[in-house]
């Protein structure tokens, strides 16, 4: 292997708030992927304005296709694969594995991920917005111990979602079930692969394999009106209080691509 001192960012924290972004980082060859190195939130800068927290699905295929859940906890995102992905249907109760937190900035991720790379394969910003967490004000404790409850408010997904961790498996990653709560948001039937484009660029993850446009929000002009009709049209919750997340106006659907200095 090679040295890992190489791979990591100069000067990072070696405090329990940068060990968290350790497995991450080491998984990862930042000379080669793209993928953001990170550095935890500051104490006191998480979560954002009246505690709204980062929310993000990003669908992502790679060895399978999986959507990555990911929550804003204590200065990094708490992220669960979950491999048929998100769903309003009550009914549904999805396997979610628990695995290493990522930093803050993947939130914005979209692009291919080197082949031979850990989780080779393309990703999307599926779905973004806010989290809160529901009966306590303390979410990492809340996952310690092993149920979570939360009201989410984004482009796609809306009301109370729970996961509960019920196992390990070979790998002894932690299993959990992801399933949504009963209430005004509930769809019966709602499949997120019917709602296959980006909320960020409002492109599939077809589109971005084969043609990844790295999108900085210094070159890329926010989101239009046609955009946010795309992802109307591609089921969009149009939830009244949904509104976008300043990250989001990095870039624009624009004839499928994402025109620089436009």
């Amino acid at each position: 292997m090679a040295d890992d001192r190489a791979r990591r960012p100069a000067g990072r924290s070696r405090g329990a708030r940068g060990r968290k972004l350790d497995e991450y980082r080491d998984k990862r060859d930042f000379d080669r992927t793209t993928e953001p190195a990170g550095t935890p939130a500051p104490a006191g800068e998480s979560p954002g304005a009246e505690g709204a927290r980062r929310f993000v699905v990003q669908r992502h295929r790679a060895r399978r296709l999986h959507y990555d859940l990911r929550l804003e906890v204590d200065g990094t995102l708490a992220s669960w694969a979950v491999p048929k992905g998100p769903t309003l249907d009550p009914k549904v109760r999805s396997l979610a594995v628990h695995v290493e937190d990522h930093p803050i900035e993947y939130a914005d991720f979209e692009g291919v991920i080197p082949e031979g790379e850990y989780g080779g394969g393309d990703v999307i910003v599926w779905d973004r917005g806010t989290w809160s967490p529901s009966d306590t004000d303390d979410p990492a404790a809340a996952i310690a111990a092993g149920e979570l409850h939360f009201d989410v408010t984004s482009e796609k997904l809306a009301g109370r979602f729970v996961l509960v961790r019920t196992d390990r498996d070979r790998s002894q990653r932690e299993q959990w079930l992801l399933l949504h709560k009963n209430d005004d948001h509930a769809r019966p039937g709602w499949d997120p692969e019917d709602h296959p484009r980006s909320v960020k660029s409002g492109r599939t993850n077809d589109e971005v394999a084969a043609a990844p446009t790295p999108c900085g929000a210094a070159t890329c002009p926010p989101p239009t009106r046609r955009l946010r009709s795309v992802l109307q049209r591609d089921g969009g919750t149009r939830h009244p209080t949904t509104s976008w997340p300043p990250s989001t106006r990095s870039a624009r659907a624009d004839g499928g691509s994402c025109r620089a200095g436009r």
